[in-house]
This record gives C-alpha cells, structure tokens and sequence, in this order.
C-alpha cells in the first residue's frame, strides 16, 4: 500500500509502464508523465527479447537456467555494481512472468544471446518484441 495512494511516474518506456501497473495493482492512483509527444521510449525498439531467468516458459521447455547463473554471465559482461545485478538477475524471472500472465503476451521463443551461457532471451513470433511489450502496457494502462 502507497502511504499517498497516488503517484507520478516520470517515463512512458517499458520501466515506466511496469511501474505504473504496479501501482494500480496495489491500489494507488497513478499519473504517467513522458518528456516526448508519444510514449514507448527505447524500449520499443527492442528487437531481440527480454531476458529473464527461471521463468515459467524455461521450465516448461526444460531449460534449466538458474538467477546465479545470470548473474555471473551480467558480472561476466562488465556489470560494475554486483548487488544491483543481482537485484536485475533475481527479478528477471518474475518481471517476464508478470508481463506473459497478466497481459497475455506471447514469449513462448526462448533464444540464447551473445554473454549468455543460457537460453533466456525471449520473445514472441513477432517482429518487434520490445514495441509489442510496450505497446501491450501502454493499451492496458489506458483502459484503465
């Protein structure tokens, strides 16, 4: 619970967006401010997935990825604050399982990219998955 019960969230991108959800959900109010004429941010142009760990769709295609690995592969890849990766590492998994559950997105692809020694990129059949993951939240949040 929000001790106001209201909120701005300064960013229509895909952390924004999430962080606006987040707050309904619990029951505050929400005002979503973004510095452009349109929404989406960079995030939009994300064109290869999300990456997540120990997320539903791994498990349900056997692979068998774990946070401590993700977080070694983001140390691995020059990440400089460890505690703040394992922070992004940690929450990974239930970030991508939020966004599949609650807005019924399609990231049933699961892919291993470069600086990952695991599969967990993922996407749906789309093009553009990062424009459909934004897009998908920005719909939802104005139906609200």
């Amino acid at each position: 619970v929000f001790p106001a019960q209201q909120c701005i969230v300064v960013g229509g991108g895909l952390a924004g967006f999430s962080a606006a959800h987040t707050i309904v959900e619990h029951g505050g109010k929400c005002l979503l401010l973004d510095k452009s004429p349109f929404c989406g941010g960079n995030s939009t142009k994300a064109t290869s997935g999300i990456n997540g760990s120990e997320t539903k769709t791994q498990a349900k295609k056997g692979i068998k990825d774990t946070n401590d690995l993700f977080i070694a592969d983001t140390l691995k890849g020059g990440a400089k604050k460890p505690e703040v990766a394992k922070v992004l590492c940690n929450e990974s998994g239930p970030g991508v399982d939020w966004l599949v559950d609650k807005f019924e997105l399609d990231l049933s692809l699961v892919a291993r990219l470069g600086g990952h020694s695991m599969p967990r990129t993922h996407r749906g059949a789309e093009r553009f998955p990062g424009m459909t993951i934004t897009y998908a939240l920005m719909e939802a949040f104005e139906k609200m």
